[in-house]
């Protein structure tokens, strides 16, 4: 919301939106599921691009994300009912059809990536590609489409961070029931869907940038996603969400996870940058010899 005075013209706070869907006929659009949507189209998009920029066949790239959207997308969900929100859906007096209203909200990214790289991995192995080089394209991509994914989190007034005065503080319906209770009506919230947005578009140009540069070796552009989105995640889970979550020995199931995949994407980064210095140095001494 903008506020104007007779010299200045100040950015005071971050309106929601006051719808989440709208009707087509006699169904119902949700504007979180076409937030996804998007995403992942400019996901294959751009995985697309990089993909055949790499020499490689783009109809390989078409099927292994025919088996690696569905298994991400079971992956994503079946994160939020089992790890991040079990108790919505199981037990006494809940909808027991509710683990499968996926366009009311609920999806776990951290599920996605993990499923889904299952699914590119089985899909690889039946096309006879490497997985690495696939990873390495479709890095940038999934970046973006996180990156649009989150907006959905803005339109369904949902997973916002601490209370704040900065002047972008974020705007919730104090009639939604996901507005904290303990606050006053007027209370302004960290667009945390903003920030983990811009982060991961960060993210993506970084790994564009470097891929030109051919600055990583073969597998480090995916880890360094890891490691990016992990870092990211942790920085947000630790210091602004508030809203309610699974917790493993006093701290957010989340902070345990995000912090995993730093470690992992650390690790992975590292390794994939030995292997390829030592191919590198495999194929000079092989030159050497055939020269000798």
């Amino acid at each position: 919301m903008l506020h104007s005075s007779s010299d200045s013209l100040i950015l005071a706070s971050i309106p929601s939106p006051s719808v989440s869907s709208f009707p087509v006929g006699p169904f119902t659009v949700h504007i979180y599921a076409l937030c996804i949507l998007t995403g992942i189209a400019v996901c294959l998009w751009l995985t697309s691009v990089r993909w055949t920029r790499k020499g490689e066949n783009s109809d390989n790239m078409w099927d292994i994300a025919l088996w690696a959207i569905p298994f991400g997308i079971v992956g994503a969900r079946a994160y939020h009912v089992l790890i991040t929100d079990p108790q919505s859906y199981f037990g006494p007096g809940v909808d027991p059809w509710g683990w499968a209203k996926i366009w009311e909200g609920g999806i776990g990214i951290m599920g996605a990536i993990s499923v889904g790289a299952l699914g590119a991995w089985i899909a690889c192995k039946r096309y006879g590609v490497s997985l690495a080089k696939f990873a390495d394209a479709a890095a940038p991509g999934i970046l973006l489409a996180q990156a649009f994914g989150r907006w959905g989190n803005w339109f369904n007034q949902e997973l916002f961070g601490k209370p704040t005065t900065l002047p972008w503080g974020l705007e919730i319906d104090p009639r939604s029931a996901n507005f904290p209770s303990q606050y006053p009506a007027e209370t302004l919230f960290h667009p945390t869907f903003l920030y983990e947005s811009v982060w991961n578009l960060l993210g993506a140009i970084l790994l564009i940038v470097l891929g030109r540069k051919a600055a990583l070796k073969l597998g480090q552009t995916f880890w360094l996603y890891v490691l990016w989105y992990g870092i990211g995640r942790f920085m947000i889970e630790v210091f602004l969400r508030i809203d309610h979550s699974e917790m493993l020995w006093g701290l957010r199931i989340h902070i345990w996870t995000s912090g995993f995949l730093i470690l992992l994407g650390l690790v992975g980064f590292l390794i994939a940058g030995a292997r390829g210095r030592r191919k590198v140095q495999l194929d000079g001494e092989q030159q050497v010899s055939v020269r000798v």
